[in-house]
């Protein structure tokens, strides 16, 4: 009988929910990512957003395929991922939840990005994105993201998503 060393085998798969519970322990930027287009106006809070090259820039926004605003998202590719201050906890919450489109968009300011998405007039920072290409993992669409076009403001408290609650952190300018 040939050896086996065990040690060599296969993992246990990782639980889902002790996944989760690690990820909630990686503390991350609160963003809303909106797009507006063809398909129409849409958009969704997310903290799954990352550098990807700055050569050409290039972000990272992952994107849940079973979310109301997929189809919209798919369909429109562009898009702004605006970075949230510390103060827009409340405009996080209604991006988050099931909050009728409109109401969404009617709690804040916006301006029209050179994609045509919505960018927050007083966000931290705005990366309005041609989507260039997406990949399928699991449940979510994996989008990359060419950057157009950047808009910052004079903020410097970001809304951090943390342990499953927002905080916030840094200190006022001045």
């Amino acid at each position: 009988m040939p050896f086996v060393d065990e040690a060599l085998s296969e993992p246990a798969p990782i639980d889902r929910d002790a996944f989760r519970n690690a990820m909630s322990r990686l503390g991350a930027a609160v963003n809303i990512i909106t797009t507006d287009g063809p398909a129409g106006k849409a958009g969704f809070a997310a903290s799954a957003v990352c550098s990807v090259t700055d050569t050409p820039p290039t972000l990272l926004v992952c994107l849940k395929r079973s979310s109301s605003v997929f189809e919209t998202f798919t369909a429109n590719r562009t898009l702004c991922v605006n970075t949230l201050a510390g103060h827009h906890e409340q405009l996080s919450a209604l991006f988050g939840g099931k909050t009728p489109v409109e109401e969404r968009f009617a709690a804040a300011t916006w301006q029209e990005g050179e994609t045509g998405a919505p960018i927050l007039a007083d966000a931290l920072v705005s990366f309005d994105c041609s989507v260039n290409e997406s990949v399928d993992i699991g449940t979510h669409q994996v989008l990359f993201c060419t950057v157009i076009g950047i808009h910052e403001t004079d903020g410097d408290i970001p809304l951090i998503y943390y342990r499953r609650a927002y905080h916030r952190i840094g200190r006022e300018a001045g």
